[in-house]
């Protein structure tokens, strides 16, 4: 897009291999857009909370395979489970902002935005006691109609974003944005889109999330191998906690649609998980998009 200066940058690497970046959105299975209608706001206190085992499985995971991640937190999880955050912080992850309570960007006025970014980052900043330098918004609901978001994230002291999937989707989408990292203008923050397979002219997906556990796991391999042997950059992973929780309560009144996406394969998603950190190089944001020397 006009107007969208992508940025160069050697991609990080280690025993000759791209280190792609490792992303966890940390919130609770009832917080997810797919739910929001079945579980409103009022009645999250009520749920059983799954997040912290969930976590913590992560944490294990993760430390059995070397690899460090980033982890974008809702400030409502940090408020209730700051053990956790600092367990996070104290295996050496990277420690993010998810927003306050995953109320979607493209939902919020100008100044609801910018009190949500503050807010958020200084409960996590406090319960972390580490500076949060990454965000990501809710449902990657930033795109070409809110850009000045990017600009209200600069403002609040955070160094990148990572909210914008170059993509068209139902819920969430900025196909022609930059598929690679780029300022939308000088004062805005680095954003740094999820990552994409272009073929035909179109963008597909190729960050994990649901389309992880969609596709055979030989395609999700196919497409990093193609973002890191053929166009030579890093790839961006992204997962819930949620998503290896198959034991989770089945919550009542969805669509047909919202409960294929949220249950499909969460059986499967552990030891895809496994294959994928045995199969590529991998860190947390800051370091493979930052220059952060480890």
């Amino acid at each position: 897009m006009e107007g969208l200066a992508t940025l160069g940058r050697d991609a990080l690497r280690r025993e000759g291999r791209i280190v792609n970046a490792l992303t966890v959105d940390v919130e609770d299975y009832f917080q997810v857009e797919a739910l929001a209608r079945a579980v409103p706001r009022d009645r999250w206190d009520g749920m059983p909370s799954r997040v912290e085992a969930n976590v913590d499985r992560l944490l294990a995971l993760f430390e059995a395979y070397g690899v460090k991640a980033t982890f974008f937190t809702l400030g409502w999880i940090a408020e209730r489970h700051p053990a956790m955050v600092r367990r996070i912080v104290g295996f050496g992850h990277e420690l993010a902002s998810h927003g306050s309570s995953h109320v979607r960007a493209d939902r919020q006025s100008r100044d609801e935005f910018r009190a949500d970014i503050r807010r958020s980052k200084a409960l996590l900043e406090d319960v972390g006691q580490v500076p949060v330098r990454g965000y990501r918004a809710a449902t990657f609901s930033i795109g070409a109609a809110n850009l000045w978001t990017l600009d209200e994230l600069a403002a609040a002291g955070f160094a990148y974003s990572s909210s914008i999937y170059p993509v068209a989707h139902d819920l969430y989408g900025m196909p022609d944005a930059p598929r690679w990292p780029f300022r939308a203008n000088p004062c805005a923050v680095l954003e740094l889109p999820l990552s994409t397979v272009r073929l035909g002219g179109r963008n597909f997906p190729a960050s994990g999330g649901g389309y992880f556990r969609l596709l055979p796991y030989v395609v999700s391999r196919a497409a990093f191998r193609r973002v890191n042997d053929v166009e030579s950059q890093p790839a961006i992973f992204y997962m819930h906690p949620w998503e290896i929780d198959a034991a989770q309560p089945r919550v009542a009144g969805l669509s047909a649609k919202s409960r294929f996406r949220h249950y499909l394969n969460l059986g499967r998603m552990y030891g895809r998980l496994e294959r994928l950190l045995a199969d590529f190089a991998w860190d947390r944001m800051d370091a493979v998009f930052l220059g952060r020397e480890r």
